[in-house]
């Protein structure tokens, strides 16, 4: 268990390692999962020799959305993205997102879609959009939501500007070439090679949130803030370095995140892609998760949880590989 200390008013009594407020229900709960990344192909390995597990990804999301069901007080459930690999066989992309998304379609309640990379390898925006139920303006992939009077769910699209995704001629892709050209000097724009430190995050598989959308960021929290909700962000690349891997971060997670420590509203910052999973919490004291990737799951383990949300804190129960964690704040 990852536990960020002591909230205040806490009781001996836990679950699973994890503190329950004494006397307190959750506000709500919500699933999560990321990095299912299905493809019916033999199991292989990353660039850095990690096993992945194409077909049993699948299997692990079928538990999952059987434990949801069991729960029966998950109010939603959130897919942080990267539902199939960008190695599924040509011709066979359309069908591979279909059938994991028919296993998303049997959770008794909502389910919202973030967009990572290894969807956009295998669809184009104007086809994994309408598939996934995202109701974005212009093809992109960020909204917000609230599940309570008190909370404001904000969904980031990280690959608003970005060289895989959109029409080969877009004005996207043409910034996101442009950008790579000035930051990476690799023929293959995928490769850190050469990069120090945090530059690494210059490779194509990653991307950026633009201008309009940061606009609409600083709006949504400043509308929030109006309302005393508390915000969480959700984006399929991180925007911590000591939750991630220097290599998966949004390009411009500085910027996303100077926004955010312009208000007090915003208490945890969720993520995937990262595959390892992590945990932080930064100077402003924004908790930061990114989630245990499904794909990694050797055969009869698990990568997927549920949080349950309280005025105070947010308690990540995990299953197998995903790590329970405690995120408190001040109410």
């Amino acid at each position: 268990m990852v536990n960020s200390g002591i909230c205040a008013g806490d009781a001996m009594g836990s679950i699973n390692g994890l503190v329950s407020p004494p006397g307190k229900r959750p506000l709500f709960s919500f699933g999560v999962i990321s990095d299912v990344q299905y493809a019916d192909i033999p199991d292989g390995h990353s660039f850095h020799g990690v096993p992945r597990y194409y077909r049993h990804s699948i299997h692990v999301l079928q538990r999952a959305v059987q434990k949801w069901n069991n729960h029966q007080n998950l109010n939603f459930v959130i897919n942080f993205g990267d539902i199939v690999d960008g190695k599924c066989p040509p011709g066979q992309s359309l069908d591979a997102v279909k059938k994991v998304n028919n296993e998303f379609q049997k959770i008794n309640g909502p389910v919202y879609h973030l967009i990572g990379n290894h969807c956009l390898y295998n669809l184009p925006r104007d086809k994994l959009l309408p598939l996934l139920k995202i109701q974005g303006l212009n093809g992109l992939a960020y909204y917000d939501f609230s599940p309570s009077p008190e909370y404001r769910i904000v969904v980031l699209d990280g690959y608003d500007i970005s060289a895989i995704g959109w029409p080969q001629g877009h004005s996207k892709t043409l910034q996101a070439l442009e950008f790579l050209e000035k930051k990476n000097p690799n023929s293959d724009k995928n490769s850190p090679s050469g990069l120090l430190g945090l530059d690494r995050r210059f490779v194509m598989f990653n991307g950026a949130v633009g201008r309009e959308q940061l606009e609409w960021l600083d709006g949504t929290l400043q509308d929030a803030t109006k309302l005393k909700q508390k915000v969480i962000v959700c984006c399929h690349l991180p925007l911590d370095v000591v939750a991630s891997s220097q290599e998966a971060l949004l390009w411009n997670y500085d910027e996303v995140m100077n926004v955010i420590h312009q208000y007090n509203c915003v208490k945890a910052c969720l993520s995937g892609h990262d595959h390892k999973g992590g945990y932080s919490v930064d100077s402003h004291g924004v908790h930061h998760r990114s989630f245990e990737a499904a794909l990694e799951c050797p055969p009869d383990t698990d990568a997927y949880g549920h949080i349950d949300v309280y005025d105070d804190r947010l308690l990540l129960f995990g299953t197998d590989r995903i790590q329970s964690t405690e995120m408190c704040f001040n109410p």
